[in-house]
C-alpha cells in the first residue's frame, strides 16, 4: 500500500463541505414561516414577561398557568410512578399552586421532575410549534397527559375543570384553518410552559424567598443550598428551552402552505 501524504483527498474534503453546507443549511431560517415563528416566539416571551408582573392583568395568564402547573405536578407523578413509587393524588388550587401525594419513589429525581418535566414538556411542544402536523400530534400526547393527571386528580373539582378546559381548548383549534390555530395554541403553552419553570423558581428562591419548594427540599435531603439548585434547575429549563427553538427551526423548513397541504393529509379537518 503506498504510504499516505499529510494532503487530505478530495474524496474527504467533499465529504467534509458537504457535512458542514447541510449543518449551516439546517440551522438557518429557510422559509418565511419559520422567522415569523420565530418572532412569535419572542412577542410570547415578552407578553409573558409583561403580564407576569402587571397587577390585575396578569390575570389573563391565570388559565394558562394552571395549565403548566398541571404539567410539574405530571413531571412529578410520572417520575414516582417509573421509579417504582405510586401516586396518591393530585391537586391544583386557585393559588396557583399545586401538590403532587406520592408513596415511594426515588426522591432525588421525582423533586427536581417537577421543573425539569414541565420545563422539558414545553420545549417539546415549542419544537412541535414550528409545524401544523407536528403541532396535531403534539396534541395528542399532550392530551394523554392530562388524561394522567386527570385520574390522579380526579377528587379535585379545580383540577378537573382546567384540564377540560384546555383538552376543550385544542380539540377546538383542530377546526380552525385546518389547525393552524393549533400549532400557534401549542407554541404558546410551549414557551409559558419553559418560563414558567425558571420565573417559578426565581420567584420562589430569590424574589420571595419561600421556605418551602423542591429546591429546599432537595436541598435538606442532599445538601447544598436550595437558591444554588434553583439555579442549576432554571439553567437546564432554559438549555430544554433552546434546544427545542434549534430543533424546530432545523426539523421544519416548509412554508406555510407546505404546512396546510401536509396538514390536510394528517387526520384532515373540513374548516
Amino acid at each position: 500500500m503506498a504510504p499516505t501524504s499529510g494532503i487530505p483527498s478530495p474524496l474527504l474534503v467533499s465529504t467534509t463541505t458537504l457535512l458542514t453546507t447541510t449543518t449551516r443549511r439546517d440551522l438557518s431560517l429557510q422559509s418565511d414561516t419559520q422567522k415569523i415563528t420565530l418572532g412569535i416566539i419572542f412577542a410570547y416571551m415578552l407578553a409573558i414577561f409583561i403580564l407576569w408582573n402587571v397587577p390585575y392583568i396578569r390575570s389573563i395568564l391565570w388559565p394558562f398557568k394552571m395549565l403548566v402547573i398541571a404539567f410539574h405536578e405530571f413531571g412529578h407523578a410520572i417520575t414516582c410512578v417509573l421509579t417504582g413509587g405510586r401516586v396518591l393524588s393530585i391537586s391544583l388550587d386557585p393559588r396557583e399552586g399545586g401538590v403532587t401525594h406520592m408513596q415511594g419513589g426515588r426522591s432525588g429525581l421525582t423533586l427536581p421532575a417537577g421543573y425539569l418535566g414541565s420545563s422539558l414538556i414545553g420545549a417539546l411542544l415549542t419544537f412541535c410549534g414550528f409545524d401544523i402536523v407536528a403541532s396535531k400530534v403534539a396534541s395528542f400526547v399532550v392530551g394523554g397527559c392530562f388524561l394522567l393527571t386527570l385520574w390522579w386528580g380526579r377528587r379535585d373539582w379545580l383540577t378537573i375543570g382546567t384540564i377540560l378546559a384546555a383538552v376543550g381548548l385544542l380539540v377546538g383549534c383542530w377546526f380552525i384553518a385546518h389547525a393552524e390555530a393549533l400549532r400557534y395554541v401549542v407554541l404558546f403553552i410551549g414557551v409559558m410552559s419553559s418560563l414558567y419553570s425558571v420565573w417559578d423558581i426565581c420567584d420562589d428562591l430569590i424574589l420571595r424567598k419561600v421556605n418551602s419548594s423542591d429546591a429546599s427540599v432537595f436541598a435538606k435531603r442532599y445538601g447544598g443550598s436550595s437558591q444554588c439548585w434553583g439555579v442549576i434547575w432554571s439553567i437546564i429549563s432554559l438549555g430544554f428551552m433552546a434546544c427545542g427553538i434549534i430543533a424546530g427551526i432545523a426539523a421544519f423548513p416548509q412554508t406555510r402552505a407546505q404546512q396546510q397541504e401536509d396538514s390536510q393529509h394528517f387526520i384532515p379537518t373540513k374548516f
